[in-house]
């Protein structure tokens, strides 16, 4: 089969024929019809943490060709479409990436794909939507529209920093969503909402972004109740003025985590607010300014595959409380009761022979300054809440 193989040497990817994986008795072998780029492709390609031979990729999505004997039938059958995400090269620990023809992937870790849905949307759903999830309801404890083991089972006292059992804040409660129209940060828009709708609670959601894109987050299925222009110096005290009262925001996602993002998405919050960051204090994107009021927390998104993860200087053991988590997520996304709408999509050229050349290229080294854009062509357009997806 092609697949797209880490040159860690030449800080590339080259296309080459290897063999097809073969899927163990709970796994199953996917046809790779669509692929969806992430940042972190690119990053862990021109700043390598793998050898050389490793498949790229992370977010794919497909058609089951062989289910090993473990599966049980009524879960997975062939022909069925589904969708999810591989570690690829983005670790030192050796992990199958999806930046190929066939792929196999233990059978619940993939989700089934609704017939509304086309398999380019669904490729752009998996990794960021649940970076999305993890952030809001398993890290900071907002009320997930789902149930999963081992929720609620950890208490305060054991649980790690990432892990804690928040207790419910009273009366309405705030949202801030720096980086709204990050492809992360448009699936937590919609996740929130989906939170209030089924615990009845009343959430009040801002966020920053370009002016031009306000009326995006202002409709469906985003429905944000204010937005600030990050162009705007003054973006954390309007924030402030927006809560109640101007206490400050109770929950907020820094969707960016890049030079003094965290230190003024963390000035917006309340006394007792919590924050996340997708980027870890240990990768030196962003800068403290030595005065945060909480450290943000943070956790790789990878925890939810239930393997050990080394990238980063960070050892990160397996978590079989992180995968329960992935699980049921991609439990809720298959029952149709999980309703995320897919990033706007921008279609690429080409295939898997395409994504360094013209998909990395877009994409640059993985800070938002680094990345490229227009050549003349309108697929090479600078990309801005867009997610790119290749069809093989």
């Amino acid at each position: 089969m092609k697949a797209l193989v880490l040159d860690a040497e030449q800080r590339t990817a080259h296309l080459k024929s290897i063999p097809p994986p073969t899927p163990s008795p709970q796994e199953i072998l996917i046809r790779v019809v669509t692929i969806a780029l992430n940042p972190i492709d690119s990053l862990y390609v021109l700043h390598p943490l793998a050898q050389s031979g490793r498949t790229i990729g992370s977010d794919f999505a497909g058609v089951v060709e062989a289910v090993g004997d473990l599966v049980p039938q009524s879960n997975l059958k062939l022909g069925h479409r589904v969708a999810g995400f591989l570690q690829g090269a983005c670790g030192v620990n050796d992990r199958p990436g999806a930046f190929a023809q066939f792929l196999v992937c233990p059978w619940d870790l993939v989700w089934r794909i609704g017939a509304e849905m086309r398999l380019q949307e669904a490729a752009a759903i998996s990794l960021c939507g649940l970076t999305a999830a993890q952030a809001l309801f398993y890290r900071m404890g907002l009320e997930a529209p789902f149930r999963w083991s081992g929720e609620g089972s950890v208490t305060v006292a054991a649980a790690g920093p990432e892990e804690k059992q928040h207790p419910a804040k009273p009366g309405i409660l705030s949202v801030f969503i720096y980086g709204a129209t990050t492809s992360v940060g448009l699936y937590a828009a919609q996740l929130v909402r989906q939170s209030a709708e089924s615990s009845g609670r009343s959430i009040r959601l801002f966020g920053a972004a370009s002016q031009k894109h306000f009326l995006m987050l202002q409709a469906e299925p985003y429905c944000y109740d204010a937005l600030v222009d990050y162009h705007d110096a003054s973006w954390p005290t309007k924030v402030r003025e927006l809560s109640y009262s101007g206490r400050g925001i109770d929950y907020a996602f820094d969707c960016i985590s890049e030079g003094m993002t965290v230190s003024k998405t963390a000035s917006t919050l309340a006394p007792e607010g919590q924050m996340a960051i997708v980027r870890s204090r240990e990768g030196g994107a962003w800068t403290d300014s030595g005065n945060l009021p909480v450290e943000p927390s943070y956790g790789a998104v990878w925890e939810g595959l239930g393997e050990m993860v080394q990238y980063q200087g960070m050892h990160l053991p397996a978590s079989p409380r992180a995968r329960a988590f992935a699980v049921a997520f991609y439990e809720w996304l298959s029952s149709g009761e999980g309703r995320l709408k897919a990033n706007p999509l921008r279609e690429m050229p080409g295939g898997l022979e395409s994504i360094v050349d013209d998909g990395f290229d877009l994409l640059g080294s993985g800070t938002m300054g680094d990345r490229g854009g227009s050549d003349g062509k309108a697929y090479k357009r600078a990309l801005s809440a867009e997610k790119m997806v290749y069809s093989l």
